[in-house]
């Protein structure tokens, strides 16, 4: 069964946009409630804590996608057993996980005093507080989170993103009210894990009804087994220096310069994370799609695929790189005012970060479609255990500037690098790897250049209000950056086909 990746893409990228929109809006509310109510140090508080348990939570990653990996191909020939006794195997390890999750995450109570330089709330427990965190984590593993499996490998990422939208809207609405009318953020967090619950099972209902035939039973077969181990290690090891980045970033400025700044840095990171996520909607929604292009289609085909989408998703993550330097400073003062801002460099060196870390999403579509976790476990342990060291040599040194430079260096030296080398060396060959580099440098430069020359018109403005001068940057952005774009790219294949894709003509 092949399945229609441009056609599943665009309904998923839909809704998806729809629920990133959405996500992105109702959090940003949230935290500036909580900043006018409650003030930075919470903010700090939910942005440690968030990390700590983003770094337990390594344990699933390599699971998840060994085993929507190993659903490719039965799903393409209907071997229903073979599924079936996969979402089974799924089950019973994703309660494993939950509950290893749950034992370490106690184990760490005793040290989270060390990892806050200077006070914290001294009218909260930050005991409590982590645990209400803890158990919004853990929850998921034990309440059909298998099931999301089906919704990737049919590339169905559409029923996600219409559930999450509907629970989003809810949960942070009764959130900010709880906080307006009391003013306590044990309420407030307690709402998460309630809907961590309604969402999980609302997801496994529609599942249930769309794919009756597939329950978890059966046992998958040695060589599967052996297959997984091997591919989840490989993943785990990989998804170790993803998910630490910003983790790893935003408790050493907490060990090393107090919450306030993680507040900060965590604050201009948000609107980071959303970008990401937004441009997260394209790989989600490609990945089902690409998965099945690798099972039946040559490794040509696949390349030539590759530079199609690369195109599009660099144009988009250059346009986000100038929106970027150009309107955070006027945003963030809007935002949450001026001593709640970084300075320039600071800021160029987060749109820098951004971009490196974009560079190499597409590609690692075709890598995880083609299991190679187990591939990239030297290289991502050296990135793990170099951002590990760079934050915390350049951080004493050079303090929030240090963490974001050491983060820069690992992502291109060891991911996007060292990365390119080991997916093309197993996977498209090393004759396309001059073709990939070259117009990803290609790509870089004109997104430097953009930058410059888009955020020298925006700085010449001779206005002082920050909410004109946030609006007429915009427009700016929108016009400049993408107009060069379609001058230098418009008599291209790749340009082509986004056209023809846009225009419903593929």
């Amino acid at each position: 069964m092949q399945l229609s990746v441009v056609n599943n893409a665009k309904r998923n990228m839909i809704f998806g946009f729809i629920n990133k929109f959405v996500a992105l809006i109702c959090p940003f509310i949230a935290r500036t409630a909580i900043q006018m109510i409650l003030g930075s140090e919470y903010l700090g508080l939910s942005s440690l804590f968030t990390a700590i348990l983003n770094v337990l939570s390594l344990s699933e990653l390599g699971i998840s996608g060994a085993i929507v990996y190993n659903m490719y191909k039965p799903v393409a020939n209907n071997d229903k057993e073979t599924v079936c006794a996969l979402l089974n195997f799924y089950r019973k390890v994703y309660k494993i996980i939950g509950f290893v999750i749950l034992v370490i995450g106690l184990c760490l109570i005793p040290f989270l005093p060390y990892l806050i330089s200077g006070s914290y709330p001294s009218d909260t427990n930050i005991v409590i507080l982590y645990l209400i965190y803890l158990s919004n984590t853990v929850i998921s593993y034990f309440m059909f989170a298998y099931m999301s499996s089906l919704i990737v490998v049919y590339q169905r990422d559409d029923i996600n993103s219409r559930t999450n939208t509907i629970v989003t809207l809810l949960m942070y609405g009764i959130q900010i009210a709880i906080l307006f009318t009391t003013e306590n953020y044990y309420l407030y967090l307690l709402i998460m894990p309630i809907f961590t619950i309604v969402n999980n099972l609302r997801v496994a209902f529609i599942v249930r009804k769309m794919f009756p035939e597939y329950k978890p039973k059966g046992k998958i077969s040695k060589d599967v087994s052996a297959d997984i181990k091997v591919r989840v290690s490989g993943a785990f090891i990989t998804n170790v220096s993803m998910v630490t980045r910003n983790s790893l970033d935003s408790v050493c400025i907490s060990m090393f310069l107090g919450l306030t700044l993680t507040a900060i840095y965590n604050n201009y990171y948000y609107i980071i994370a959303g970008l990401i996520s937004i441009l997260g909607i394209v790989s989600t929604s490609l990945q089902g799609g690409v998965g099945n292009h690798v099972a039946i289609r040559s490794v040509e085909e696949n390349f030539t695929e590759l530079k199609k989408v690369d195109f599009a998703y660099m144009w988009g993550s250059s346009w986000c790189t100038v929106c970027l330097i150009c309107l955070y400073q006027p945003f963030m003062y809007l935002w949450m005012g001026e001593s709640m801002m970084l300075d320039i460099p600071a800021v160029a060196l987060l749109c820098f970060y951004f971009y490196i870390l974009k560079m190499s999403d597409m590609r690692s579509i075709y890598s995880t479609t083609n299991g190679l976790w187990w591939h990239h476990r030297y290289r991502s342990m050296a990135e793990a255990a170099g951002n590990i060291v760079l934050n915390i040599v350049l951080g004493k040194f050079f303090g929030v500037y240090g963490i974001i430079s050491a983060t820069i260096i690992t992502i291109f030296l060891l991911n996007f690098l060292w990365g390119t080398q080991i997916t093309f060396k197993h996977y498209f060959g090393y004759k396309f790897v001059p073709q990939y580099l070259l117009y990803h440098f290609k790509y870089l430069t004109i997104t430097a250049c953009l930058c410059i020359v888009t955020y020298l018109c925006c700085s010449i403005l001779p206005i002082q209000n920050k909410v004109v001068i946030l609006l007429v940057r915009g427009v700016i952005c929108i016009i400049i950056p993408n107009v060069i774009w379609i001058f230098l790219f418009h008599n291209t294949k790749e340009f082509s086909y986004m056209r023809s894709v846009i225009l419903k003509r593929r």
